[in-house]
């Protein structure tokens, strides 16, 4: 990720507060709402990881083999998952996303061309410019859907406000605050990618 070091402090605050969110998620509810859960902490921790400034760690360059390879197992066990249906093809989107900025930003690469990455001093510039506009399309719109989710539809006639909450979606029972996650990670991946 590469800009102002402002930017890279407030995605890793984001980023860091919704992955631990998640993992509190991940306590509650049935078996796959805890594997989403689970992979949404993954993703929220590893982009704060990934939006560190440099002027508060300088990671070696061997950090962004591990993103790669950490992601990289986690798009495999995304694609394992795919026939449950639910969150998973959006998990997998996810971590190959991670694994591509991993790449595009490793010291060395063909795209890194040394100094000024916001997040780690990886490089100036990297990736593909159509993969980056597809992926940058694809949480652009994402970002839309999960937002659109969570204005309120209004109620239908004889149904009491606030008459039975919802359960079963993380602490509380707050399918909203799961969907608040999503659209926050969806958000901080769009800045990222843009930024690349």
């Amino acid at each position: 990720m590469h800009g102002p070091a402002l930017s890279g402090w407030l995605l890793m605050a984001l980023c860091g507060a919704t992955g631990a969110y998640c993992l509190l998620r991940a306590r509650d509810g049935t078996e796959r709402e805890r594997r989403s859960a689970r992979a949404e902490a993954l993703m929220g921790f590893g982009m704060a990881a990934m939006a560190v400034p440099a002027a508060l760690l300088t990671l070696p360059g061997w950090t962004w083999v591990v993103y790669a390879v950490v992601f990289g197992a986690a798009s495999l066990r995304a694609v394992a998952r795919a026939g449950d249906g639910g969150h998973h093809l959006h998990h997998l989107v996810g971590s190959l996303a991670m694994v591509y900025m991993a790449l595009a930003m490793a010291p060395g690469s063909s795209h890194a061309a040394g100094g000024g990455h916001a997040g780690h001093g990886a490089g100036t510039a990297g990736g593909v410019p159509v993969l980056t506009g597809v992926l940058l399309m694809y949480y652009a719109l994402y970002v839309l859907r999960s937002a659109g989710r969570l204005i309120p539809a209004p109620l239908p006639v004889g149904i009491p406000v606030g008459g039975g909450a919802p359960t079963g979606v993380g602490p509380g029972g707050r399918p909203e605050l799961a969907l608040a996650c999503r659209l926050a990670m969806g958000t901080a991946m769009f800045a990222m990618l843009l930024t690349l």
